[in-house]
């Protein structure tokens, strides 16, 4: 399922990003962040954030900003289905989890490109509001049909209980 979800977020990002301030926005990344963070985990979310933003560098049709701008997504969705399970919420609920991918794109990965990425190399720090917004453009669409497909996957019958037999 990772290597699924990693070959397909890469395969369509030539055909769904978009530039915004010097990088290039990629849905289907903010997608797969939410998919891979309910049904694998955050580990499995961030380490397909890495190898789709090493690919699309890669061909050039990504830059550096794919790190900072994907990675922090899965982690937040993996997290916060972690924690739905934990307090024992319904599967239903915990899906739900799918929706806080722009709490860490927006949240984390915008100020960590800002100041830390786009200072390291070599371009002027953004307008935090014009930057955060374009990528808001590319993470919420993401996360929602992230969402769609993880809810018609449930009523296909996967999900982790039938991938792990968790209750």
């Amino acid at each position: 399922m990772f290597i699924v979800f990693t070959a397909l977020a890469t395969a369509i990002s030539p055909f769904t990003a978009f530039a915004v301030y010097g990088t290039k926005a990629n849905p289907t990344q903010h997608m797969t962040n939410a998919i891979l963070g309910v049904l694998l985990g955050p580990f499995w979310a961030v380490l397909a954030a890495v190898f789709v933003g090493a690919i699309r560098n890669a061909l050039g049709v990504g830059t550096l900003f794919a790190f900072p701008g994907g990675m922090p997504g899965g982690l937040v969705v993996g997290s916060a289905y972690w924690m739905l399970r934990r307090f024992k919420r319904s599967e239903k609920t915990r899906l739900m989890s799918a929706l806080t991918e722009p709490i860490g794109t927006l949240l984390i990965g915008v100020p960590i490109s800002i100041f830390i990425f786009a200072p390291w190399l070599g371009q002027p720090v953004a307008n935090f509001l014009i930057f955060g917004a374009g990528w808001a453009l590319s993470c919420i669409p993401g996360s929602v049909i992230g969402f769609t497909v993880l809810m018609i996957l449930d009523r296909l019958g996967v999900n982790r209980k039938t991938l792990f037999g968790e209750g």
